[in-house]
């Protein structure tokens, strides 16, 4: 006996069976937006691969040939060696700086605006947008090009110009922490016991602080090893970092150029995977 094929009743009442409901003009549009987007992305990265592969690349869409000396050559580079010391010693020193300052500096600001000061705080989280880095560069030059204070194209200038422009980031994310966390519950028991705000500060806000400070720090070595325009006014021949030497490349030599490229995106992926292994373990 064959199996009825009409609709199952429960308690006399038909059961309706829903149909897939169509989707609406404004989540199509939203899914085509985000379509373009990927591919305004994703398209830059692929040409690049593509070019660090390419023979040879001249007035046309794609390269030709298939090689892989480019990568030979650029480690055998003496100036994208340099260039890439230069940066990574930067990116250390940087992030060294911004941690013994940005710890301090971040706790304070928090504990101001809990008190009604965040004024501070504000223009913290608004400096990236209201002193553009190229505005930082053109002041760098105005003070340190004369004879008074003639420090241009040196290294220290690099490193305090660096750790100037990528505090902010840094300061961000450990007072975004900070309010989360909501400490002072524990500092307030701390202080009870007769702690010190010195002893506060380093056996309940750092151990606290540890996985904000990481991801901040990663963030401050990636836009310090990509960071051009502050470098490119600022640093002398010998400092010259790795932006501005794959600048240069770019008006010689493509497919060594895309070789740098992709040097400096697999380096960045490889930061961000460090950094949520890190703190996943830390959890």
């Amino acid at each position: 006996m064959s199996e009825s094929t009409a609709p199952a009743i429960a308690d006399g009442i038909p059961i309706r069976r829903n149909k897939p409901a169509r989707p609406s003009v404004g989540r199509l549009l939203l899914q085509a937006l985000l379509a373009v987007f990927g591919v305004y992305l994703l398209l830059p990265i692929a040409l690049l691969l593509i070019g660090a592969v390419g023979e040879s690349w001249t007035n046309t869409l794609l390269p030709a040939g298939v090689t892989g000396h480019w990568f030979a050559d650029l480690a055998a580079n003496r100036s994208f060696t340099r260039a890439f010391g230069v940066s990574f010693m930067v990116a250390l020193a940087c992030c060294a700086l911004n941690a013994v300052i940005g710890l301090p500096l971040a706790y304070a600001l928090h504990h101001r605006a809990q008190a009604g000061g965040g004024f501070a705080t504000r223009v913290v989280m608004l400096m990236p947008v209201a002193v553009p880095a190229l505005t930082l560069g053109f002041g760098y030059i105005a003070i340190f090009s004369g004879d008074t204070l003639p420090w241009l194209g040196t290294l220290p200038l690099m490193i305090a110009a660096h750790a100037v422009l990528t505090l902010p980031y840094l300061l961000q994310t450990l007072l975004g922490d900070l309010r989360h966390l909501g400490l002072a519950r524990l500092e307030a028991c701390a202080a009870t016991l007769g702690a010190t705000p010195l002893r506060q500060f380093v056996t309940i806000v750092l151990p606290n602080l540890r996985h904000s400070l990481f991801s901040g720090l990663v963030m401050v070595a990636a836009l310090s090893i990509g960071e051009f325009q502050i470098s490119n006014l600022i640093a002398g021949f010998r400092y010259r970092n790795y932006p501005i030497v794959l600048l240069q490349a770019f008006y010689g030599a493509t497919g060594m150029a895309c070789a740098a490229t992709v040097v400096l995106l697999v380096l960045a992926v490889l930061a961000t995977l460090v950094s949520v292994g890190t703190v996943q373990r830390l959890k």
